[in-house]
């Protein structure tokens, strides 16, 4: 499993639970709350 290493994205929706994150390769993750991150986008 390759590792990912990832920058998160402030935006209001992580006041609350939601949360971005941009890995070195421009995509974009989501996380909500306590549940694993998962891709968005391409």
């Amino acid at each position: 499993m390759p590792v990912y290493y990832m920058k998160e994205i402030w935006t209001p929706l992580k006041l609350v639970g939601i949360k971005f994150f941009k890995c070195e390769e421009n995509r974009l993750y989501i996380k909500f709350l306590q549940k694993p991150r998962r891709r968005i986008f391409n």
